[in-house]
């Protein structure tokens, strides 16, 4: 299996010559195939969580398909950690506008710092947190409303066939609870440590059918936080107005009633008044040598979690955690590979400098290097592409052939400047090429328009090598992001104080590509 790779490269040239063989050899490699991940739902067991399911409702109609997704998934396993750990207290990494710190705080009752670098998203995520904060429980209850009419209404429809259906699946639920208990056991013995995990009782067998109905009411609630989150981006200062839930003259209640409902009132004042600072978006820019004391003055045993933290922002938390005592477990999800700084890449020698890449020991002593070209090849999404996501390969082609001609006519080989999304704003290859010049801040009078179509009519009978040659990118990209993801994960295992790490697979990867977290916990949250 290790000479795969070599296999598929003739052995002088050093060039491909079996592209099957390179493509299963690829496959082997990934990260799906290596059978180093655990699975979601064995770790939402361990930690007593249970998935909500989904509510029917199209989310898409109302904001980014691909963020709801995220936010659902993550937060169910956040707060399921959090409880585990006996934790209120979260601080969100790379918060950006805040979707999943807002989620956190008004679904799951958590306190959340959410902290970014960028101040403009720091304003946008209070703005944005202000809307949802004052329609949550009209949307709420209107949703519970909905809910409850569905249910009578599937109820009404088939009686007997869902008795019927209800006492099978509880039958079949006790006499299976032996086999499954044993089956659970053996996939999960060799994923988990010694103590924390193990001593959760994780599989206890739940014979009274009244807890699985109490299960069953919390999880249609918890649908009902979809349909909040559905609206997060959407809804007016003065969408919704909240009315009362009750009609009834006051006069015609009994003195315990009128009692009662002041108790509730006065509940639901205290609740609402300790949410007004559940959610404190933060700008600071996060490095490992960050003390978060310093900007949270209030730190306590917390969780830290990032979603989708960018470059070494990632390699950072995961520092952050195992070196701060009060950060009991962590739930990072990286992202853009291509911004990792890395530590031999250059062969620069620059002692103090913490790196993004390689963070374990072993890469460290094998000075291992990917190099730009590597990480942003791990960027990819092969399985976009594997259901049609074609590359934009007019684009890529365009940037290609810039490249050519910016070393060729002004010397250029390296720049500090981006030319950015420019090709999405221009007219033509002329048009793209002097745009891209003015960012680049190179004269492009110097440049006529004949010269230009020349180096595009040049290399546009190769635009087919480059559609092919990225094509092999896309299928090595995953090899690529999996030797990122085992150095983080590594470096976890070769902390003393974490009970228990695992890569889990979070997120539909045709949604969002970036679908894997680094998930820890310390050695005193699991006591």
């Amino acid at each position: 299996d290790d000479d795969m790779f070599s296999s598929a490269f003739c052995e002088n040239s050093e060039k491909l010559i079996d592209v099957h063989l390179f493509a299963l050899a690829a496959e082997y490699y990934s990260l799906s195939n290596l059978g180093v991940c655990t699975p979601l739902e064995d770790v939402l067991e361990a930690l007593k969580g249970s998935s909500q399911g989904a509510s029917g409702i199209k989310l898409d109609e109302f904001m980014n398909n691909k963020k709801s997704h995220e936010v659902q998934v993550m937060s169910e396993l956040v707060d399921s950690i959090a409880n585990y750990c006996g934790i209120k207290q979260v601080i969100d990494i790379g918060s950006g506008k805040g979707y999943l710190s807002s989620f956190l705080s008004m679904q799951y009752n958590l306190k959340v710092y959410g902290i970014d670098s960028s101040n403009s998203n720091t304003n946008g995520a209070h703005e944005r947190n202000r809307k949802l904060k004052k329609h949550w429980r009209a949307y709420q209850s209107r949703g519970r409303a909905n809910l409850k009419t569905q249910s009578l209404e599937k109820t009404n429809d088939r009686p007997v066939e869902s008795e019927m259906k209800y006492k099978t699946i509880n039958e079949e639920f006790l006499n299976n609870t032996k086999s499954l208990q044993s089956r659970d056991h053996a996939i999960m013995q060799d994923l988990v440590p010694s103590r924390g995990f193990t001593e959760m009782g994780i599989f206890e067998t739940r014979t009274e059918t009244e807890a699985d109905l109490v299960a069953q009411t919390k999880s249609h609630e918890g649908k009902l936080s979809e349909e909040v989150l559905a609206i997060l981006n959407v809804l007016p200062a003065d969408a919704v107005e909240v009315f009362s839930s009750s009609h009834c003259n006051w006069g015609e209640l009994s003195e315990e009633e009128k009692v009662q409902r002041k108790m509730t009132s006065l509940k639901t004042k205290a609740t609402k008044s300790s949410e007004s600072n559940l959610y404190l978006p933060l700008t600071s820019c996060i490095t490992a040598e960050t003390e978060l004391s310093d900007i949270i003055t209030d730190l306590e045993d917390c969780v830290m979690v990032g979603l989708h933290t960018c470059g070494d922002l990632a390699a950072n938390t995961l520092r952050i955690f195992a070196a701060k005592p009060e950060i009991k477990a962590i739930c990072s999800v990286g992202c853009c590979y291509h911004l990792l700084s890395e530590q031999f890449e250059n062969q620069e020698e620059c002692c103090d400098k913490v790196w993004g890449f390689p963070m374990c020991q072993y890469l460290k002593d094998k000075g291992w290097c990917c190099g730009r070209n590597a990480r942003m090849s791990a960027c990819l999404a092969l399985e976009r592409v594997a259901v049609g996501q074609m590359l934009p390969t007019e684009s890529l082609f365009y940037r290609a052939v810039l490249q050519v001609i910016i070393e060729e006519m002004y010397g250029v080989t390296k720049s500090d400047r981006h030319v950015g999304k420019t090709f999405s704003k221009s007219s033509s290859f002329i048009d793209y090429v002097r745009r891209s010049l003015k960012k680049l801040e190179l004269d492009d009078s110097k440049l006529p328009d004949g010269c230009i179509m020349d180096y595009y009519e040049k290399y546009k009978h190769r635009m087919n090598e480059l559609e092919a040659f990225n094509m092999l990118k896309v299928v090595l990209a995953p090899c690529i992001e999996v030797l990122i993801l085992l150095d983080r994960l590594c470096y976890l295992k070769e902390q003393e104080n974490i009970a228990w790490s695992g890569l889990v697979k979070l997120f539909d990867p045709v949604k969002s590509p970036r679908c894997y977290a680094v998930i820890a916990l310390k050695e005193d949250s699991c006591s």
